[in-house]
This record gives C-alpha cells, sequence and structure tokens, in this order.
C-alpha cells in the first residue's frame, strides 16, 4: 500500500508548522558582516602591500630549497 501526501506550502510556513527558528535575518546580518570585513581586507591588500608581505617568505623559501640541493650535491660528492 503506497499513501502519497502533497503539501503546498512555502519554506517559512514549513519552518513554523515544524517548530523551526527564523535564520533568515542572522543569515542576512552575517552575510552584510562579511562583505564588510571582505571589503576593507581587499582595500588592503593592495599590490605593493602585498608583495611587501609574501616577497620575505618567498626568498626564504626558495633559499632553503637552494641550501637543500647544495647540501645534496656536497654528499654525493663525497661519496
Amino acid at each position: 500500500m503506497k499513501v502519497t501526501v502533497n503539501i503546498d506550502c512555502t519554506p517559512e510556513e514549513a519552518r513554523a508548522f515544524f517548530g523551526l527558528p527564523d535564520v533568515q535575518p542572522m543569515q542576512e546580518h552575517l552575510m552584510r558582516e562579511m562583505q564588510e570585513r571582505l571589503s576593507v581586507n581587499l582595500k588592503a591588500m593592495d599590490p605593493e602591500t602585498m608583495i611587501k608581505t609574501w616577497l620575505p617568505t618567498a626568498v626564504k623559501g626558495f633559499e632553503q630549497w637552494q641550501d637543500m640541493v647544495a647540501s645534496q650535491m656536497s654528499s654525493t660528492r663525497t661519496k
């Protein structure tokens, strides 16, 4: 035996029927907050600032790679 029930209601009506809270105001507030923070961070990350922030890390990583290659080459020469 199969029973099919079709219920025609909006999402808001379904939430109210099941006793779930309306979280739309909270979601809207959080989205506005995230947009504001993202805008502030994007303005702070102009190309010059990005290069100053990332370049020391990239140079240090490259130097470590060079040291590793040099140590590998020197260890093969001694064998």
